[in-house]
Parts: C-alpha cells; structure tokens; sequence
C-alpha cells in the first residue's frame, strides 16, 4: 500500500486530494513538523530536503508535492491530459503554482505571521507578489471552470491546496478579491474527496501549538540554539 508521509500543510493538502480524487488506498504517516520530525534520519532518508510531502510507491520514493502528483498521474493515466498542446499547457500553469503561487504564499504566511521585526520590506514584497499570482489566476479562471482543459487536473489540486490557506493571508477579506478563484475554489472544497482530504487533518495527532519549540523546528536557522 502507498505510504503517504503527511502533516496538515498546504503541499500534503494537494496530494490528500489527488489520492482521494483516485480513490487511492493509501497509509498516512504523520510527520510532526512542529516537533521536529522532518530533520529525523529517518525521513531524510525518504525526503532528503526533510519538508512534507513525501510517498513510498511500491519502489518508488518521491519528495515533492508536484512531483508526486505528475508521478500520481503518470502512474494511474488520471488528471493529466493527454493532448500535447493542453499538456504542455497544464505543465506550465503547474510550475506556475510550483515555482510562483505556493513559495510566494509560504513566505507571506512566514513574513507576515512569524518574522521578527522589522519586516515591512517583505511583507509588502511577498503581500504584492501573492496579489499578482491570485490576479493572474483569477483572469485565468474567466469563464473557465478547471485552470486547463474541460476536467479537472493536478494543476487545479496543486492550486487548490495554497487557495485554501489565502484567507490566512488576506485575513477578512478571504477570497473577494479574486471572483472566479473563489468560485473555482469553493466548486472544489464541495467534491467528496476535497471534504475527505481536509477531514484527514483531524485524522492525525500531531502538535498544533506555533511556541518557541516549534518556531526552533520549523525555521532552525533565525530560530534554533544555532541561530542563539
């Protein structure tokens, strides 16, 4: 049985969906970030760069949400298409999550909740860049239902998972800003297997307080001893 090494984050969010939206069996294994599970020899051994995603697949072992899910895809012939022009389509509008939309959104969410001050400078530059993305996709959404093609795809479950989280980031305002990703998104959180993949977080023991232990474990260079 697939091994999914997981923790209720934004990246694992996506490959939750992808294997709920395959009907996937699968075994979850919590990996406890904020305790500091990620840095063990043990899952370095699965993910080298010790982050969350990670699966074992029969032989395979693959980090990385996108590779995961164009490994998911490949594997099963599910949610990627298959002519090559709306490929080679999805495949940019998926590095444009992968490179763009999701580091961009993590480091708002970092500058924003979690640095020291003084850090107008990045909250700004990361608050516009976030801005950009979500204007960007939400014109891409015009009268579309699915980022690309006629059905749903990886790209629409790598986006999903960050879109989740941009009321963290936004705050009250949540989703007004960008209408159709805000349509897109909740026409996504109502299928049965987005329902399944965010009730999976309350699956799972893992610790839930942001202190000085976890801030340590989470960012061990501006937060560990070796940083003291």
């Amino acid at each position: 049985m697939l091994k999914f090494y997981y923790h209720p984050t934004p990246n694992p969010l996506k490959v939750a969906l992808m294997l709920e939206e395959l009907g996937a069996p699968y075994e979850v294994i919590a990996v406890d970030t904020l305790k500091g599970d990620q840095h063990a020899a043990a899952f370095r051994a699965i993910n080298p760069n010790g982050k969350v995603p990670a699966i074992v697949d029969g032989v395979a072992t693959v980090f990385d949400s996108t590779a995961i899910l164009l490994h998911l895809a490949e594997t099963r012939g599910r949610f990627l298409p298959k002519d090559s022009a709306v490929r080679a389509d999805a495949l940019s509008w998926l590095m444009f999550v992968a490179s763009g939309l999701g580091p961009f959104s993590g480091q708002a969410i970092h500058f924003m909740h979690w640095a020291p001050e003084p850090k107008d400078y990045a909250v700004t530059r990361y608050g516009k860049e976030i801005d950009r993305h979500y204007r960007l996709l939400d014109e891409r959404l015009s009268g579309r239902d699915w980022i690309v093609g006629s059905e749903m795809s990886i790209v629409d479950m790598s986006a999903w998972g960050w879109a989740h989280y941009l009321p963290y980031i936004t705050g009250e305002a949540k989703y007004d800003a960008y209408p159709n990703v805000k349509r897109w998104y909740h026409a996504i959180a109502e299928r049965p297997a987005a329902k399944r993949a965010l009730a999976l977080a309350d699956t799972v023991t893992v610790k839930r307080d942001f202190d000085a232990e976890a801030m340590a474990n989470l960012f061990p260079h501006t937060h560990g001893a070796a940083a003291a």
